[in-house]
């Protein structure tokens, strides 16, 4: 199965790849010159003590938001959540995709492909429409754990396939938790002003976001596939 459709799909994807890094590094410059409190621990954290009990609630529901939505990547979110509430944002996080996760499946599932092509870009279902069929649950794996992949959308995908909802939820929360849980210890970095800590999972991060995307087509090309 071929990912990228021509040499000019992918390099507007690296475009897209670069664009990203520049809004973030800029934005994470201009809110240290212009907005410092942001970044500041204490005040982050007295405005979470200021929601309540309720500010948990609401990031589990934000996190599931964008599984159903898409507006936003869920590891940014999750950096967030180690930023306002610490190690154990990383459970927050998987609480929220496994129950976005639940409402996709639950969806697809029901109301079938013209819901699934409603909501998933016709790129990506040309991609990955078989790609459940042809390569199981193995496949699913691979997907969820690795980054590069739009596992939200395969997500989708898979609630057409006869794999049991649950195996396929299950599946996914365990494959998704490592890299919710490096992306919420660089929040929590960040909070702590672990600025070595972050830089080097940051480091570990780019280096494996790089050669998954470099190596993808061979990758999916190596999974045994079950036709």
């Amino acid at each position: 199965m071929q990912v990228f459709e021509s040499p000019e799909a992918r390099r507007q994807t690296l475009l897209r790849l670069g664009v990203l890094a520049v809004v973030v590094v800029g934005g994470g410059l201009a809110v240290t010159r212009y907005a410092p409190f942001v970044t500041d621990p204490e005040w982050a954290r007295a405005t979470v003590d200021r929601a309540g009990p309720y500010a948990p609630v609401a990031f589990v529901v934000l996190q599931a938001t964008q599984v159903v939505l898409a507006p936003i990547p869920g590891q940014t979110l999750a950096v967030v959540g180690g930023f306002l509430f610490g190690p154990i944002g990383a459970v927050y996080s998987i609480v929220g995709v496994a129950i976005g996760s639940a409402v996709v499946l639950v969806l697809s599932r029901r109301y079938g492909r013209p819901f699934v092509e409603r909501v998933v870009a016709d790129a990506v279902v040309d991609r990955f429409d078989t790609f459940v069929d042809d390569y199981g649950l193995l496949g699913l794996v691979v997907v969820f754990s690795l980054p590069t992949f739009p596992d939200d959308a395969i997500c989708a995908l898979a609630g057409l396939t006869a794999i049991r909802l649950r195996t396929v939820l299950v599946v996914l929360v365990v494959a998704r938790t490592p890299t919710f849980v490096l992306a919420t210890l660089v929040g929590d970095g960040l909070a702590a002003a672990q600025y070595r800590l972050v830089a080097g999972i940051l480091v570990v991060a780019v280096v494996v976001v790089v050669a998954v995307y470099v190596f993808r087509e061979r990758l999916v090309a190596a999974l045994p596939s079950k036709a």
